[in-house]
């Protein structure tokens, strides 16, 4: 099962950069959409002309904000939006899927802002989140994937000592919340299979970063210790544009 996660900064932007030719090309029977920046009505007009897939999203009430989206193309037995937390559940961050192996889960964590504004509620998120995987592995093993917002070690970003606790995405905090994810069992898969290869899923417009290279991995697919034996290959497509991040990938021997 090939499974494909991609912050598109847009659906309807990404619309009209060849989105449709990348989704053919990656061939994916999964794919997890975050910041969509669409109702749920115009993610699927901009959607309408695709077939084979089971289009479910999740808006924020905010307008041209945040969002999330699963496209599918076998129906999941169910979908569930949201944590069921009202301070969390108001800008459409967490779709999950009910497959017959496992619950995929596609998330947009909530950036700690400039100057670090959010970052207390971004604390309070990333334990909340972490529970509420907890109680969806109580039913099944759990695939998480999306842009968590964090860098985890230096080798996920190119420039660590001058962001490490100045910029978000690379705060202790921000770190400490992802070492319990992984404390809790859940494995980063791209590490796993790859060692300690250095890739990157996003970079800034500014400065021409993507040409350089001056990038974080920032984006992940997460999964449960029960379903290590499946994972085949996990892999960072940074030859496909359209966004400030590419798209992540995960294939499972199921």
């Amino acid at each position: 099962m090939r499974l494909v996660s991609w912050n598109v900064n847009g659906i309807r932007a990404v619309m009209k950069k060849d989105f449709m030719q990348s989704l053919i090309d990656m061939d994916t029977d999964v794919l997890c959409l975050q910041e969509t920046k669409a109702q749920d009505d115009q993610v699927s007009a901009a959607l309408a002309e695709l077939e084979g897939y089971h289009i479910y999203s999740n808006s924020a009430e905010r307008k041209g904000y945040s969002g999330t989206a699963i496209l599918s193309r076998s129906e999941p037995i169910s979908v569930e939006y949201d944590m069921g937390i009202e301070e969390h559940d108001q800008e459409g961050r967490v779709i999950a899927a009910e497959y017959p192996e496992f619950i995929l889960v596609t998330v947009y964590t909530p950036n700690s802002g400039s100057e670090l504004k959010r970052l207390e509620y971004r604390q309070q998120w990333d334990a909340d989140f972490l529970t509420y995987l907890q109680q969806l592995e109580q039913r099944k093993p759990v695939v998480v994937c999306g842009d968590l917002n964090v860098a985890h070690r230096d080798i996920d970003l190119a420039r660590p000592k001058p962001n490490y606790n100045k910029s978000a995405g690379y705060t202790q905090a921000e770190i400490d919340g992802l070492d319990n994810l992984t404390e809790a069992g859940f494995i980063d898969t791209f590490r796993h299979l790859n060692g300690d290869e250095v890739k990157y899923s996003w970079w800034s417009y500014r400065a021409g970063a993507r040409g350089k290279n001056i990038g974080w991995r920032i984006d992940y697919f997460l999964s449960s210790p029960a379903l290590q034996d499946q994972l085949s290959r996990a892999d960072i497509l940074n030859e496909v544009m359209g966004s400030d991040h590419c798209p992540v990938l995960l294939e499972l021997a199921l």
